[in-house]
């Protein structure tokens, strides 16, 4: 159950940083909810990692339909990728690790005191 609570509650809370704050703010974002809503280390990194991966994908989703995919097509072809979709799974992935990251550091945090 706080798998699930700590999801919902870093995803809400990125997406509100994210909405006033530069990319890497879903990591202190991660990092605030896991050093209030104790887990273990290895399911508070889970819990950032999918949190701002879900995130993530849906927002990449949702821009790219707003702009019927012209942005990301031309992104990936300036950095020499061959489609658009290598691009989504990266950007996702780096998001992740980095809201990972930020919910480990969390944990460890939490655990410290």
């Amino acid at each position: 159950m706080k798998f699930f609570v700590s999801l919902l509650v870093t995803g809400l809370l990125a997406f509100a940083c994210g909405l006033y704050l530069p990319w890497w703010s879903v990591a202190v974002a991660a990092f605030v909810v896991s050093s209030i809503i104790y887990q273990p280390p290895l399911r508070s990194f889970l819990t950032g990692f999918c949190a701002i991966l879900l995130l993530w994908y849906g927002l990449i989703l949702k821009i790219n339909a707003d702009n019927q995919n012209i942005l990301v097509e031309k992104v990936s072809l300036i950095m020499g990728m061959g489609g658009s979709f290598l691009l989504l799974i990266i950007s996702c992935v780096i998001g992740a690790i980095a809201g990972g990251l930020g919910a480990l550091t969390g944990s460890f945090f939490r655990k410290m005191f």
